[in-house]
């Protein structure tokens, strides 16, 4: 597996042994890769004999709870601070949120990514945009250095492939993903009892929530382009938390007529949080770098700060220009 990105990975067990005290960065809004890869690292680094601690600029999700050392995640007011800096599936310095001064501060860095999108702003970068998570990036760092993988190693490594190929169902789910897993389950692994964790144990909240936004559901573009808002106000009056918000694009994006997806949510600070996905056409990865975002090409996001009004205007317009450049490459192919 990723025989071009060996002597990345070399690097980085270099930068591993030279260490003795390490600092994981998982980024803003954390969802399970970064908290699966990067508890996995911490299990490495800690057998390795190495002083280590997590930290992400916002608590663990509830969801995500059941991770093992979850409850070691500290935020970035509550971190040692150590000199040596891993961060974990962050394509870019904005995402560690409060965490960047940790990062700043380090004595030497090194990413473990897979976003494309990602520019290489670490020392040492091992980035593999072909991964389908930063965890199958990391499930190959144990292999590398002879690391014996057990349960709790799998559970996180498990929980970082799952959920950012929707449960093995999307695009970028590899084969070396699928064995992976497969590997997990001849071991013992409970499948069953971690997909029950994730994606079968939905708060009350969570469920009216994304109820109230499906049932307000704006189709634009001959009904290819699914817009879904949640504005504060409209937050506060369902007692929801951000976490409750999770997903919701994603029940806009199974509409069946749905090309391109938008859940556009306000932050407490007046901004939007624009969640991008897409299905067979559509590199939605292309819209969200316009603003200054980024992601995959089914799955990317941005904050934008203008008016709701001109969001949703600028997003609509810029998914049907997406859409009729890939029509006009399918196009071109047939031809």
């Amino acid at each position: 597996m990723m025989n071009e990105h060996d002597g990345e990975f070399e690097q980085l067990i270099a930068f591993i042994r030279q260490g003795t005290e390490f600092t994981l960065l998982s980024h803003i809004s954390p969802d399970g890769d970064t908290l699966g890869s990067a508890l996995a690292m911490y299990g490495l680094l800690t057998r390795l004999g190495k002083k280590c601690e997590v930290v992400c600029s916002n608590p663990v999700p509830k969801i995500y709870s059941f991770l093992p050392n979850a409850d070691k995640v500290v935020l970035p007011e509550d971190a040692v601070g150590y000199e040596f800096v891993i961060s974990c599936d962050c394509a870019d310095i904005p995402r560690f949120g409060r965490a960047v001064r940790l990062f700043d501060a380090a004595k030497d860095t090194a990413s473990v990514d897979h976003h494309v999108t990602d520019p290489g702003f670490a020392h040492f970068n091992l980035i593999d945009a072909d991964a389908s998570a930063t965890a199958e990036i990391v499930h190959e760092l144990f292999i590398k250095l002879d690391m014996p993988i057990d349960e709790p190693i799998m559970k996180c490594l498990y929980t970082g492939i799952t959920t950012d190929t929707g449960n093995l169902s999307y695009s970028n789910t590899t084969p070396n993903a699928l064995r992976i897993i497969a590997d997990f389950v001849e071991q013992g692994l409970d499948i069953s009892e971690l997909n029950r964790l994730i994606y079968r144990t939905i708060p009350y909240n969570k469920t009216r929530l994304q109820g109230f936004v499906a049932s307000r559901m704006q189709l634009e573009c001959g009904g290819e382009v699914g817009i879904g808002v949640l504005t504060r106000a409209q937050m506060l009056e369902f007692d929801a938390t951000n976490e409750d918000c999770e997903g919701i694009v994603d029940c806009i994006r199974d509409v069946d007529c749905v090309k391109i997806a938008a859940f556009i949510r306000e932050g407490a600070d007046g901004s939007f949080k624009v969640s991008l996905r897409s299905k067979d056409i559509g590199d939605v990865c292309r819209i969200a770098e316009k603003h200054g975002g980024g992601g995959h090409a089914r799955a990317a996001g941005y904050t934008a700060h203008e008016p709701l009004s001109t969001v949703i205007a600028d997003f609509i317009s810029q998914a049907e220009e997406e859409l009729k450049r890939c029509r006009g490459q399918l196009d071109g192919k047939e031809n």
